[in-house]
């Protein structure tokens, strides 16, 4: 009798269920094997191997290893796009210079001069508020002389250039003295390429460094012939698009640089002087060793 109710028990239709739905379940969990020859050979769902874990290079620093942030490639690619504004907007301004006078691209062109000017100047004040510059005092001149530049075009908008009914490029260009004011704008540019081309050892960036003020300076006096200025000009809008259309071809650590020097340099002093003296202690004791 024993035998029969466990039997029972085992055919019952609950426990058919419950063993259809075990055997489902191991079916689907379970990992078909084949045999090939005298051994065998046993597939893995995709699946059901483990998710590769991304892991950031790290980098050697002066002040310790570091590694590139998601906010770090934000900040470099936001530079690299105010570079790209500014160059745009510089050569589509600039592009009226080599028009015919009745040209119609050339008239639209007059007529956005202040926006072109305002956005080219807006794109160069985000990238030298986000370059990495590793003696701070110099990354403040460069926006201090854009702060003064951009006053200076204000004022020579507001007092000047629209009393007399002109825009401010066209005011500019038709009276050299107004460079003075708008001039430290320029400088803030140049001193940007500078570094870009002192750093990175770009060509176009190093040409540029001396064709900015040439030209300014030679619109200025009033040395310079309209011929020269306009070659000038010309290289000038050339190499600018090749210098901000090139800084997407580099690496995003070039534009970030060795980040341990900004990471030591936002430390209070007393951390400073405690992370300097830990790493002349390791250094000692390497030499040692």
């Amino acid at each position: 009798m024993a035998l029969l109710a466990l039997s029972a028990s085992l055919i019952s239709p609950s426990g058919l269920t419950n063993w259809r739905e075990k055997s489902a379940v191991k079916s689907r969990i379970s990992v078909p094997s084949f045999k090939l020859g005298n051994g065998w050979i046993k597939c893995k769902a995709v699946g059901d191997s483990p998710k590769p874990s991304f892991q950031p290079t790290v980098y050697k620093g002066v002040y310790g290893s570091w590694t590139v942030e998601p906010s770090d490639v934000r900040e470099v690619i936001l530079y690299r796009s105010g570079l790209v504004t500014a160059a745009s907007a510089f050569v589509i301004a600039a592009s009226d210079a080599f028009l015919p006078d009745d040209s119609i691209l050339g008239e639209v062109i007059k007529q956005n001069f202040d926006l072109l000017y305002t956005l080219g100047a807006g794109g160069l004040g985000l990238s030298l508020f986000l370059i990495h510059i590793y003696v701070t005092e110099i990354k403040r001149t460069l926006q201090a002389l854009w702060a003064l530049g951009v006053v200076g075009s204000f004022a020579t908008y507001t007092t000047l250039a629209r009393p007399a009914g002109e825009n401010l490029v066209q005011y500019v260009v038709d009276n050299p003295i107004a460079v003075w004011f708008v001039g430290p704008l320029f400088a803030a540019l140049t001193g940007l390429v500078f570094k870009e081309g002192l750093c990175y050892g770009k060509l176009e960036a190093g040409i540029l460094t001396f064709i900015i003020p040439a030209v300014l300076l030679g619109h200025l006096t009033g040395l310079m012939d309209d011929g020269v200025k306009l070659a000038l000009l010309g290289l000038w809008m050339a190499l600018f698009v090749i210098f901000a259309g090139r800084k997407f071809t580099q690496p995003i650590k070039d534009d970030i640089g060795d980040k341990s020097v900004f990471m030591f340099n936002s430390l209070p002093e007393d951390e400073k002087k405690a992370l300097v003296e830990k790493l002349e202690q390791q250094k000692f004791s390497q030499d040692r060793s």
